[in-house]
């Protein structure tokens, strides 16, 4: 796995061996990039369910101010914060280990851009997304990646469904708040 483009394009990251982390496929992750390239300059990323951190090194790399990156396994965040030593963007981060429920509900900062990404066949996706709005910003936009059979709703507070890319069995689903159409 790599980064893709910007200040560490074409860095190598790693992942946890095995099947407690599902990274997002390469051409699934270069085509949300490609999807907020010009939204992402100077903005605050959440990477929720981080896994290895793939998404938010990402964003930092194409310009992104910050990431946090929260994810329940402390495992999982040393992994984070390898691949953020190694990428060289580690001064712009924060590696949080908490589950997503107890982080959003405690959190007092805002963001910009959220990806969600949570085990498949667990349920969560909905009620982080649901959690998830009440962090975003004004321009606030999120993105979940789920499995094609699992639908989620078109609207959520004031964020709604503006677009879903379609990958094999993988969606994106993203939302943004109605006053920013």
């Amino acid at each position: 796995m790599r980064v893709i483009a910007g200040i560490a394009g074409g860095r190598k990251i790693s992942t946890l061996p095995g099947l407690d982390v599902r990274p997002t496929a390469e051409k699934v992750k270069e085509a949300i990039f490609s999807s907020i390239q010009f939204d992402l300059e100077g903005r605050r990323f959440l990477d929720l369910f981080a896994g290895c951190g793939q998404m938010g090194i990402e964003a930092l790399s194409r310009g992104a101010k910050s990431a946090t990156f929260v994810d329940n396994c402390a495992s999982h965040l040393k992994v984070v914060k390898e691949n953020l030593n190694i990428t060289g963007l580690a001064n712009s981060a924060k590696a949080i280990c908490a589950d997503y429920a107890s982080f959003l509900a405690t959190c007092s900062e805002t963001f910009d851009i959220a990806f969600l990404d949570p085990p498949y066949y667990e349920g969560l996706i909905t009620d982080a997304l649901l959690k998830t709005c009440q962090v975003m910003s004004s321009f606030g936009k999120i993105l979940c990646e789920h499995p094609k059979e699992i639908t989620l709703p078109d609207t959520v507070n004031d964020f709604y469904c503006y677009k879903e890319y379609n990958y094999g069995k993988i969606v994106i689903s993203a939302y943004r708040r109605k006053e920013n159409e």
